[in-house]
């Protein structure tokens, strides 16, 4: 095992397993409990996973990864969900390479997604940039915020 010298993302550091073989990179994925081969994404999406259970006390039994969606009968991933107590999903990520700008096309991609996932929260990220939105599904748009609400406080 060793640690990663890739890009120093704006996330707290973890210590995140990776491992060399044939040549190429693994990173491990704690939720899906395999070893992943190490792109720029999967290097945010590991950190940004980390930060939901660390930082903000998501259940790791809550949180799912990369899971087929059916947009406009097209199939689709997304990249992370988390759902609340109750089954429903509370937090939607959307996961960036670092050197990918964060655009409005980023924020239709995932409204489109959220179309279809009704959740109350939204994260973009590109390791770089953190983008945090609260739906107001009423009024049908996002009301930015600061940072992500911990767990408790937004999960009923």
């Amino acid at each position: 095992m060793q640690f990663c010298h890739m890009e120093k993302l704006n996330f707290p550091a973890f210590n995140l397993l990776v491992k060399s073989k044939e040549n190429k990179t693994f990173i491990f994925d704690s939720l899906r409990k395999k070893w992943l081969i190490l792109s720029p994404e999967e290097w945010v999406r590991q950190h940004c996973i980390r930060y939901l259970i660390e930082y903000k006390g998501y259940p790791l039994g809550l949180i799912q990864v990369e899971k087929k969606l059916i947009v406009n009968r097209t199939e689709k991933r997304y990249d992370i969900i988390v759902f609340n107590r109750k089954g429903a999903i509370s937090l939607l990520v959307e996961c960036k390479r670092p050197n990918v700008s964060i655009t409005q096309k980023t924020f239709d991609q995932i409204a489109r997604y959220n179309l279809i996932l009704n959740s109350d929260y939204l994260m973009i990220t590109n390791g770089l940039d953190h983008y945090y939105c609260q739906m107001d599904f009423e009024q049908k748009k996002y009301i930015f915020l600061k940072d992500l609400p911990p767990f408790k406080s937004n999960m009923k």
